[in-house]
Parts: structure tokens; sequence; C-alpha cells
């Protein structure tokens, strides 16, 4: 029992610390009202390990701080994402249903962040189109391409807390 809660954390910090580094290294296409965050890629991870929703939040959370945000978007976009990885969690039996709770609510969360945080002055529907199409590159896409590649190898890479059996 004790092995599995040690493994649980290091494996959210894993996720947490990854997700930090691709925000980054890309952090040109990360942040903005048109943006593409690759490391929105890794919000399939549900579909393996529940590991992955503190990760995914904390990961989030940490990126967004030292980007530069601005405290909405600190709380709310990591939020979005929190509220992204559980569901996906929830949805895990169906894999093609995994990627679209983030973008959901990064779609209708984060035009609001840009409008009230940043007074970015551009229609909310306009902005949840640009949104929603960068998330849907990065996790409907990215992150695919990531969950095929993933799922040849989820018990190596995910050993016990794996909960995905699918194929």
């Amino acid at each position: 029992m004790k092995d599995k809660k040690v493994t649980f954390i290091v494996q959210a910090a894993v996720i947490a610390a990854i997700y930090v580094v691709l925000t980054e290294v890309f952090a040109a296409f990360s942040f903005g009202e048109v943006q593409v965050r690759l490391s929105e890629g890794l919000t399939i991870l549900p579909y393996f390990t529940s590991a992955s929703i503190p990760g995914l939040f904390i990961g989030c959370l940490i990126a967004n701080t030292l980007g530069g945000a601005a405290l909405p978007d600190i709380v709310f976009g990591s939020l979005a994402t929190l509220a992204g990885a559980y569901f996906s969690y929830r949805l895990r039996r169906s894999r093609w249903l995994v990627p679209i709770p983030p973008i959901a609510a990064n779609t209708l969360i984060v035009p609001f962040i840009l409008k009230y945080a940043y007074g970015v002055n551009l229609p909310i529907p306009l902005m949840m189109l640009t949104v929603g199409l960068g998330e849907i590159i990065s996790c409907g896409v990215i992150g695919e391409l990531f969950l095929t590649a993933l799922n040849k190898r989820r018990q190596a890479v995910f050993g016990s807390l794996c909960v995905s059996k699918n194929g």
C-alpha cells in the first residue's frame, strides 16, 4: 500500500514537471488569445493513471506562475486543467472521449480569463473559437498521438497504477 502511494506521488510529480517544461520550452505558443499549448497534450494521461489529475493541475499552476500569468489566469486556468483532467479520468473507458473535457473546459474558461484578466479586446465567441482550435490541436490531435504511443507500453510506463486495460 505504501509503495502505491509513493508511486502515485512520483508519477504526479513527474507529470507536473513535464507539463511545466513543455509549457516553458514552447512559451511562444503556450500563452495568448491564439495558443497551442503542447503540454495540454498530456491531458490524455488520466486515461492511464489517476496520478495525472493532481500532476496536470500542479504542472499548470507552476507553468502559469513561471510564465508570468495574471493571478486569475493562474487560478482559473489551472482549475480549467484540473476539471478537464478529472472528467477525462471519468471518461477513460472510451479513449476517444478522453480529450473532450480539457478541450471543453479551456474553450469555455480561458476566453473569459483573456478578456477580464488581460483586457483582450476581442469578442468572447471569437476567443472561444481560437482557444478551442488550439485545444483541439493540443488535446485532440497531439494528445491522441501521445495516447496511441503510450498505450502500447502503458504497463511499463505506469505500472500498477495503470487504470486502463483497454486496447
